[in-house]
């Protein structure tokens, strides 16, 4: 489990763009206002769950970054858990999850 959690957080302490993850580009998704884009990536020989929240403001765009300590056999179920997660974000929190 600690294994897990010290990848995912080398990942997102690495400053890697969205698209640098192992797993080819996955389109944007539009939801209520937010762009999401699953970026699962492959760990241990399963797929994390991690994604990228998007929204524009007058100041310009904002972006939340997710990392979950689920895993997936394969990049679909991988995909698909991401995008009802990042939803869920947007249901629970809002424009709050950017501050």
């Amino acid at each position: 489990m600690f294994s897990k959690i010290k990848a995912a957080w080398a990942r997102i302490a690495s400053g890697r763009a969205a698209g640098e993850f192992d797993e080819p580009n996955t389109p944007w998704i539009e939801y209520q206002g937010y762009r999401i884009r699953p970026t699962p990536y492959r760990t241990e020989g399963h797929y994390q769950t991690a994604g990228v929240i998007e929204k524009n403001f007058p100041d310009g765009p904002k972006q939340h970054r997710f990392v979950r300590a689920d895993t997936h056999q394969n990049s679909n179920d991988a995909i698909a858990f991401a995008i009802s997660k990042a939803k869920q974000i947007i249901d629970l929190q809002g424009d709050r999850m950017f501050t």
